[in-house]
């Protein structure tokens, strides 16, 4: 019994250090990355029209997620744009927000991987991979029965996301192991978050034993209501900027609140500013790669100031974000507090 649990151990060594983008100044190489070209100059046009929304004193910013950054080291980036106001709302997958975040303020890590290891091998150890890192399937678990219990504790009707992890941050501020995530840190500030796929992760199992727990008797999670309250947050905002890290269900999410609140009957502007870093290719034809170019054809996103960055996104967003943090445009910003509209 004692190899198996050793060989974990020695697996799971070395955590995962999350980059603080207020101990290092990026403005230099960034600058210098607008003089070159590919990949770096975008990186650096990207970097300035992110700027230019922070600087922009009628656009509020909406910070979407896809993918693992946050557990590959970026989650304290997302953090701090929220901590200094240079984010307004997040829409986000439910790995960024539950099995990464969430996971984490419970006290538990990600690990890098200090080596290549057989994914049938990680199987019997109970260790789970993203890329070349690695996470403990037991203690995820853990987070699946805490979302339960949450779930549990609350008035059995409909939640939109948003609402439920309000709720999380709630259940935070009394029971984190890790304090200062970024759903505490949004509860903080009461800038909402928004998971439109909330079953797509760890919260989906916790919310299915809910259920199955309580046949008849259950909260659930509202998918419209998300939209609509996503939808509100775009009108109130009236001028926005995106900074959209991947694709995925976040992006199409957060571009098509101008389309309905145009069925609403609200006329509202397209987005104004909007940044894409991802890896995603143009060629298949998917939404998640399409460019922000096109999304003007749908009347979502303005042509005017939009960047796409073709780069696997933590080698990227921690320069714009350390960037943007040490110009100190951010200082004058006013908080939005969208969270608000809904209490």
């Amino acid at each position: 019994m004692n190899a198996p649990t050793n060989r974990k151990a020695e697996l799971l060594s070395k955590p995962v250090e999350h980059v603080d983008i207020t101990k290092f100044d990026a403005r230099p190489i960034i600058e210098a990355m607008g003089k070159m070209s590919f990949s770096s100059r975008d990186a650096a046009r990207a970097t300035e029209i992110f700027n230019m929304a922070v600087e922009d004193p009628d656009c509020s910013i909406i910070l979407t997620l896809a993918g693992s950054t946050s557990a590959g080291g970026c989650m304290h980036v997302y953090r701090d744009l929220v901590k200094y106001g240079l984010v307004d709302c997040i829409v986000a997958t439910g790995a960024s927000i539950v099995d990464m975040d969430f996971f984490e303020a419970l006290g538990y890590q990600h690990y890098q991987a200090p080596e290549q290891v057989d994914d049938n091998t990680l199987r019997d150890l109970y260790i789970d991979r993203i890329y070349d890192t690695f996470i403990d399937e037991e203690e995820l678990q853990a987070c699946d029965h805490t979302i339960k219990d949450i779930a549990d504790s609350l008035e059995r009707r409909p939640y939109s996301s948003r609402e439920f992890i309000w709720e999380m941050g709630k259940w935070l501020k009394e029971n984190a192991k890790k304090k200062d995530s970024l759903i505490e840190t949004c509860y903080d500030h009461h800038v909402p978050i928004f998971v439109p796929a909330f079953s797509d992760c760890s919260a989906g199992f916790g919310l299915v034993k809910h259920q199955v727990e309580n046949p008849g008797n259950y909260m659930s999670i509202d998918s419209v209501a998300d939209f609509r309250e996503l939808t509100d947050v775009k009108i109130a905002a009236g001028s926005t900027g995106l900074l959209m890290v991947g694709g995925g269900v976040p992006k199409n999410f957060v571009q098509d609140t101008v389309v309905c609140a145009e069925i609403l009957g609200k006329e509202v502007e397209m987005h104004k500013y909007a940044v894409q870093i991802t890896v995603a290719d143009t060629r298949d034809g998917a939404c998640s790669s399409s460019t922000l170019k096109e999304a003007a054809s749908w009347g979502k996103v303005q042509t005017v100031y939009e960047q796409m960055v073709f780069a696997e996104a933590s080698t990227v967003i921690p320069l714009l974000a350390s960037a943007s943090w040490h110009k100190g445009e951010w200082k004058k910003r006013k908080p939005r507090e969208f969270a608000k509209l809904f209490l």
